[in-house]
């Protein structure tokens, strides 16, 4: 039996000019590797997903694919977002491929380990696992806040794979199974866990950024990192009723306290206790709102079922191009 996969690498890209030849040629190399290993198919391909670009990133993609068949393209209408351009890739090359790759252009993720990727996928596992070994590359603030994310989210109930990002290998019924997922608020780091197909990991060192800028300053990964919680986890909801409750314990003690510094004569030094009371339980209650209103926008996003993404141009040398 054959067990030579057709792999397709999805790249989403969001200007990166700066980077994406360098990126090209290193992939590239590893998929010649490959083919002359004949672990892959010779229909395999690398296709990167320009997600919005604004500076040359489509036109280096596409004299990238004039130049060499091994590459493809696909260009979204507008900027969707990072996990967004993932999933767009993935279920645009599902019918086509035996297993797919979704890798950062910046390759900060070792493609180095993308041949055992491929060997699990061989072997039996439908989801394989790019996990850091270590994040000596990260700011101590980056590395800091990315540990209390993850126990955060563990302790929260989110079954999330410790120091994995987006550099995962799935087969064709992995991303099948993907394409099932209705909601439009995507964490795929929680949902192909979620998925429970046979999976593995492979263990890397993080490189350097090739070039350019991150693409995840502070707010978005703040953003990033509260909307995996709120997309996974009700446990927040379930702790504004702890705070309540604690509010009101609270306030039963302040209220005793109240009435025996009345009784004794102290009616004004009651006055910085009611004041800090009124403070904490208006900030418990605004908390609690915002809190409350982050869950409602994202049923109301759900409800209004707008498509995830648009694509403008598919562009494979193998099918030609979609509109």
């Amino acid at each position: 039996m054959d067990k030579t996969a057709k792999l397709y690498i999805v790249v989403p890209c969001y200007n990166e000019e700066a980077v994406l030849n360098e990126t090209a040629k290193q992939i590239r190399d590893v998929m010649l590797k490959m083919l002359d290993e004949r672990l892959i198919k010779d229909s395999s391909r690398v296709v990167f997903v320009d997600d919005g670009s604004t500076d040359d990133t489509w036109s280096i993609i596409d004299t990238l694919i004039n130049r060499d068949s091994i590459f493809a393209g696909i260009k979204l209408a507008h900027n969707a977002g990072h996990q967004n351009a993932v999933y767009g890739g993935l279920m645009t090359v599902m019918d086509d491929c035996d297993c797919a790759i979704t890798l950062d252009a910046d390759l900060q993720d070792d493609i180095s380990v993308i041949p055992e990727m491929v060997a699990k996928f061989r072997g039996g596992c439908d989801i394989v696992y790019g996990v850091r070994n270590k994040r000596t590359t990260d700011t101590v603030f980056k590395r800091t806040t990315a540990v209390a994310f993850y126990r955060l989210m563990q302790a929260m109930g989110v079954n999330l794979v410790f120091n994995h990002a987006d550099f995962r290998l799935m087969s064709r019924r992995a991303i099948e199974a993907l394409a099932k997922y209705p909601e439009r608020n995507l964490f795929l780091r929680g949902m192909v866990p979620s998925i429970g197909y046979p999976s593995a990991c492979v263990y890397y060192d993080r490189n350097e950024r090739l070039a350019g800028e991150s693409k995840y300053p502070l707010k978005k990964m703040l953003s990033f990192a509260f909307d995996g919680i709120t997309s996974f986890s009700v446990t927040p909801i379930r702790l504004i009723a702890l705070m309540g409750a604690a509010a009101c314990i609270i306030a039963i003690a302040m209220a005793v306290y109240t009435l025996v510094q009345k009784i004794n004569g102290n009616t004004s030094a009651g006055w910085a206790s009611i004041m800090l009371s009124i403070w904490f339980i208006g900030g418990v209650q605004l908390l609690s709102l915002g809190l409350i209103g982050e869950y409602i926008g994202k049923v109301y996003n759900e409800i209004k079922r707008r498509p995830r993404y648009i694509i403008e141009a598919y562009i494979n040398n193998d099918q030609g191009e979609e509109q």
